[in-house]
Parts: C-alpha cells; sequence; structure tokens
C-alpha cells in the first residue's frame, strides 16, 4: 500500500527530460528546478521530487539538517493515463542529492541560510551515471503585515553536473526573490490536530548562463529567466512521515522563454 502511494504521487508529475536514444543529462537538475510538468514546442517532461532531511541538531537559533531528496523519472507517461489507472511501467531516471543545510536567526525576523550537495544521477535506459553538485545562500526576511506573516525569500545557488565518463558536463547558477504571504485568520482551519494555513506567492527567477532545456524532438529551449505564482497550503507540522518533511501542500505555475511548467508542492515554495 504504501509503493503503491508512492507510484500514485511520482505519477502525478510524469517523467523527466529523458529519451531512449540520447542521454538528457539534464535530470541531473532534477531536485533543484523542482517538481513539476515541463512543456514547451508541444511537448510534455516531468519531474517528481520525494523530499528527506533529519535534524541533525537544532536549538533555538540555529539548526543543522540532513537533507536526502530523491528525484525520479517516469518515461511514456502522460497527464491522459491517470484517469485510466495507469501506472508507469518502470524508473527512467533518479538523482539522490544528500547535503547538509545550516540555518541561523541572525535576528527576530531574519534568517540566514546555506546549504552543500554532493549527489550521483542516473540513467537506467541508456546506464549512464553522473555526480551533480551544488551549494547556495539564502536570506529570509519576515514582516508584520495583520496576521498575514508575509516571507521576502532571496536565494543565489549553483548547480553542475560531470558523466562518468567525462564526456557531459554543464553548470547553472541563479539568482530567484519572492514572496510568500498568508491569509485571514478566519480562512485557517484545524485538520487532526495539525493547523492549516492557504497561503499564495509569486517568485522570480534570473539565471547568470542560461539553462538549456534539451527535448526529445525539435531544438533546445535556453531560458534566462521565468516567473512563478502559486498557492499553498501550510502544516503546522510535517504530516504523512515526519522524515519526509511535506510541510506543505500546494499547486503553482512558472512560465518564461517558451517554457511553461505547471509544478506541484510538498514544501516551502520559494
Amino acid at each position: 500500500m504504501v509503493l503503491k502511494s508512492v507510484l500514485i504521487l511520482a505519477t502525478l508529475l510524469g517523467s523527466f527530460f529523458a529519451f531512449a536514444e540520447e542521454d538528457f543529462t539534464h535530470y541531473a537538475f532534477a531536485n533543484y528546478l523542482g517538481s513539476g510538468i515541463y512543456k514547451t514546442s508541444g511537448q510534455n517532461a516531468a519531474v517528481v521530487n520525494i523530499p528527506v532531511s533529519f535534524d541533525l541538531y537544532n536549538n533555538d537559533t540555529e539548526s543543522l539538517i540532513l537533507r536526502t531528496p530523491i528525484s525520479l523519472g517516469f518515461f511514456n507517461f502522460k497527464w491522459s493515463d491517470l484517469p485510466e489507472g495507469d501506472l508507469p511501467s518502470s524508473v527512467g531516471t533518479m538523482t539522490i542529492t544528500p547535503g547538509i543545510e545550516y540555518r541561523i536567526r541572525t535576528s527576530e525576523h531574519h534568517e540566514f541560510q546555506t546549504y552543500f550537495d554532493l549527489g550521483y544521477g542516473n540513467n537506467f535506459t541508456t546506464g549512464t551515471n553522473v555526480g551533480i553538485l551544488s551549494a547556495g545562500v539564502s536570506s529570509l526576511l519576515d514582516f508584520e503585515l495583520k496576521q498575514a506573516d508575509p516571507v521576502w525569500v532571496n536565494r543565489l545557488f549553483f548547480a553542475g553536473y560531470t558523466s562518468f565518463d567525462g564526456k557531459q558536463s554543464e553548470t547553472y547558477s541563479a539568482i530567484q526573490s519572492g514572496i510568500d504571504i498568508g491569509t485571514d485568520i478566519h480562512w485557517r482551519w484545524d485538520w487532526l490536530g495539525v493547523d492549516v494555513e492557504p497561503r499564495v506567492f509569486a517568485v522570480g527567477y534570473w539565471y547568470f548562463d542560461k539553462l538549456r532545456f534539451a527535448m526529445p524532438f525539435g531544438e533546445d529551449v535556453l531560458v534566462s529567466n521565468s516567473l512563478e505564482v502559486g498557492a499553498t497550503l501550510a502544516f503546522s507540522k510535517p504530516i504523512f512521515w515526519e522524515w519526509m518533511g511535506i510541510d506543505r501542500l500546494g499547486l503553482s505555475v512558472r512560465a518564461g522563454d517558451g517554457i511553461k511548467a505547471w509544478r506541484l508542492l510538498f514544501e516551502f515554495p520559494i
């Protein structure tokens, strides 16, 4: 039952950038692009991220977190398969990007975060493997606005991969800035002892070196910026399994430079 639930969660997001005759290694960036159905030139490609994290140290001002997110891709799967109950027959791609994240409250309203990841990716169809490296810093600033509790977030990060045979490598770096804002207290409710709060957000992404989406058919798409808007349900504590760290559920749309993505969200969206 647990395995079936995980598969259903994954099928909601389809297959990431992979094709049987060529290795589109950009699935290596799956964890950093985010879960979603990406559409360009009439084609669909998708990724599902399963967040996994454990607290190594935690006090009132500092925390050290071990993150081991898993990203899965599935071949030949479409939204139209869902009503018929079809599940993907095999996993096409997988990445595991374990890393350490450090958070510190520098004041009552500000938090600084930094992380370093060193991971691994595999395309099961082509049999290729990649090493993945990523690092970044973030600033989160809380504001007082009635009971909406807005959070302004700025992040700067880098990600790169190299294939084990040394034939392929690529990097990208980006800055993102956005705001996440809550709703009136009358819109909140209690669900099985968990406080649930509807929130909305908007965020912009700017890529220092254009992010290339390699497509199985047609020309690649270069993305220099994108804008995302969406809504989430924020939970006062993680739901389902605490080690998965699911404290948000939501939906958003991201668009820019010919790319359009519908994303399902399972964590803080910015």
